[in-house]
């Protein structure tokens, strides 16, 4: 891999304040990720900067964190944090590190909060911990909806069975590599028809505006990190689970990838006007939010709406793409998004609930909740829990960084447990190897009163960026 390239410009746009600490953060990356791609060293730093904190004994971030933890020079925060947190529910605590924790009692110390919970699978992110859930009022924070606005899954179930999956591989391995594109920045050379790119917001909201022929030509790929496309078997066991599907086994094929460029453009604009408008203590800098009320808000909230149903697209593109390249019709279709924000109505007051990879899993409402490339992930309907904020996890959950992933997971340890389950895979990391999450059935067990399991999704065929 070649040297490290990063810039200053790539920091202010990730979050970080410009002097002295935007040259720490050049001078640390440049010498501890010569080896890493510009990605990679992003994602690390952005959980360096929502936490400073839990990093100040760290081997490499601690002089950053050190930095972080001084008072603002320029002037004291003017908006503090509530010196108690409004009420929060914590759901399989037992698998939750502690950086999570802290960053979702900040989040509910916030001025907007009035509720909060953390999914079992949760793990810390930047601002919002991944798989929390924060109810606010009249108020909108990107950083608590996330970088890939709308990311989701689609799960698409065809009329054939596991035989396809044993005696077809070189077929499915080709349909994979033809129908899909994978990798940050990526682009097709040419556009797909789609209404979305027909959506009004495209010509009246200025950051899409911008972005029209980038989304256009990302339109149907997906992202890199944890975004993955897989033909797997999807099994049912209950008559009255998926309306239409009679109970058994089913071929089935299962994506995981957000809105790609627009959302990210998107959030990192509208975060930093947050954060010019609404500054916070430094523990809780990426947590700005924008009044609903405001022209901005209200640019944001139309925009982050766009992002959501151009990353539908994406998926609907994929698995139609897929459906004529099998030769088959689609029985049911399901699909669910996190990384985004709703207007609810709880104990009689419209709140902004945001779930930052949180499944909604309000009553009687389907969703998929995947495992890992070798572990069954699972289809199922919300029993609308109040304490959840009728929300559940988005997966299993990360047990590793990334980069501790990449240290202590060996290129034998991934062929060998890929092996041992029958799984085939195109790309992926040592980042993303199975051993790096939960075990996705101790989740489950923790969120048996969110929701209700009407079957399984096994993947045996698995593609992810190289």
């Amino acid at each position: 891999m070649a040297k490290l390239k990063i810039r200053g410009k790539d920091l202010k746009k990730a979050g970080v304040p410009p002097g002295k600490l935007t040259a720490l953060a050049i001078a640390l990356l440049k010498k501890h990720y010569k080896r890493s791609s510009p990605e990679k060293a992003i994602d690390d730093l952005k959980a360096v900067l929502a936490q400073p904190e839990a990093f100040l004994k760290h081997e490499i971030f601690a002089p950053l964190a050190d930095l972080l933890m001084l008072p603002d020079e320029k002037s004291s925060p003017e908006i503090g944090l509530r010196t108690e947190a409004v009420p929060c529910n914590v759901f399989g605590a037992t698998y939750i590190e502690e950086g999570a924790l802290h960053q979702i009692e900040t989040a509910a110390r916030l001025p907007v909060a009035v509720a909060a919970a953390l999914m079992p699978d949760a793990h810390q992110g930047y601002g919002l911990p991944i798989g929390g859930v924060l109810a606010v009022k009249n108020a909108i924070i990107p950083y608590a909806v996330g970088v890939d606005i709308g990311c989701r899954m689609c799960l698409s179930i065809f009329p054939a069975g596991e035989n396809l999956l044993k005696n077809k591989i070189a077929r499915l391995e080709k349909i994979l590599l033809e129908n899909t594109l994978f990798g940050a920045g990526k682009e097709f050379s040419q556009s797909a028809a789609h209404p979305v790119l027909e959506h009004r917001g495209f010509s009246e909201l200025p950051i899409p505006g911008k972005l029209h022929l980038r989304a256009a030509r990302q339109l149907g790929s997906s992202g890199s990190g944890n975004h993955f496309a897989e033909f797997g078997l999807a099994e049912f066991g209950q008559e009255d689970g998926v309306p239409g599907l009679a109970p058994g086994k089913y071929f089935a094929f299962l994506t995981h990838s957000g809105s790609r460029g627009l959302g990210s453009n998107i959030a990192a604009h509208y975060t930093n006007i947050a954060m010019e408008k609404t500054p916070l203590p430094r523990i809780a800098r990426h947590l700005a939010w924008l009044d609903l009320d405001s022209e901005e808000g209200q640019e944001y909230w139309q925009s982050m709406q766009l992002a959501g149903e151009y990353a539908s697209a994406c998926h609907h593109l994929i698995h139609d793409k897929v459906a004529t390249a099998l030769g088959m019709d689609v029985m049911a279709r399901i699909e669910n998004h996190h990384n985004f924000a709703w207007k609810e109505v709880i104990e009689n007051e419209e709140l902004i609930v945001h779930r930052k990879g949180a499944t909604p899993a309000s009553k009687g409402v389907l969703g998929i909740i995947p495992g890992s490339m070798v572990q069954a992930g699972y289809i199922v309907k919300g029993k609308g829990l109040a304490a959840s904020l009728q929300s559940a996890s988005h997966g299993a959950g990360r047990q590793l960084s990334r980069r501790a992933a990449m240290q202590h997971i060996q290129p034998r340890q991934l062929k060998e447990i890929l092996e041992k389950n029958g799984v085939h895979l195109i790309g992926g990391g040592l980042d993303e190897a199975p051993q790096a999450y939960k075990n996705i059935d101790d989740i489950m067990r923790a969120q048996k009163n969110m929701v209700e399991i009407l079957g399984k999704f096994q993947p045996f065929f698995v593609r992810m960026d190289s």
